[in-house]
């Protein structure tokens, strides 16, 4: 008894491995795209709404053991918020180049967990208004911007892979640092970026 005891053990050992394991031992190249959902998070600005918008990019995936990959990412994210100014609807279009280092954790095969720093460099920034007396878009000067060029954040999520290499994912980026530079008109406001992001891809 002891010995088919011990022999089932080592058996669904052995199954949850190579389940566990990813798809891969080299490394494998995919693009990506998706929804994003984004606005601020701030104890300073209580009346932010969430902007939809989108994001599409590259990525690798280089495996360091059966079972962690490291997942380095380039992403066009449009980002930003909504709000209420003089009862006209705001959008506050902030729009990034996104590079997210994931530590990709696969828990049963082709089901993974991921999570790392975000490095965001802004591109493009844009108020459109949302009235016939005044609508339009206004692109903002760099110069004049109030929103910082450079933020950080922390992204963390899950993804499937199937065999044939398109998957699917879910995942939150969580912004660290004040997205108001210090020397203006709003600098008292603490506020980050926070997004969800819902997409699917194709590893090569």
């Amino acid at each position: 008894m002891k010995k088919v005891f011990l022999v089932a053990a080592i058996t669904v050992f052995a199954i949850s491995n190579s389940n566990a394991q990813s798809d891969s031992k080299a490394v494998q190249f995919g693009v990506k795209g998706g929804v994003n959902f984004s606005t601020i998070t701030s104890d300073d600005f209580d009346d932010a709404d969430s902007r939809t918008s989108f994001n599409v990019g590259v990525l690798a995936e280089i495996p360091l053991t059966e079972r962690i990959s490291i997942q380095p990412e380039a992403l066009y994210s449009g980002q930003g918020f909504t709000s209420k100014v003089l009862n006209q609807d705001v959008d506050y279009n902030l729009n990034y180049i996104q590079v997210p280092v994931l530590v990709k954790v696969y828990l049963i095969e082709g089901l993974s967990v991921e999570a790392g720093p975000q490095f965001g460099f802004k591109i493009h920034e844009e108020i459109k208004v949302d009235s016939d007396a005044i609508g339009g878009n206004t692109t903002i000067d760099p110069d004049d911007s109030a929103i910082k060029d450079f933020d950080t954040s922390v992204a963390f999520g899950a993804a499937y892979k199937f065999d044939n290499g398109f998957f699917i994912n879910g995942r939150y980026n969580m912004g660290l640092t004040n997205i108001f530079k210090d020397d203006t008109v709003i600098e008292n406001i603490d506020a980050k970026n926070a997004v969800w992001q819902i997409g699917a891809g194709f590893m090569f």
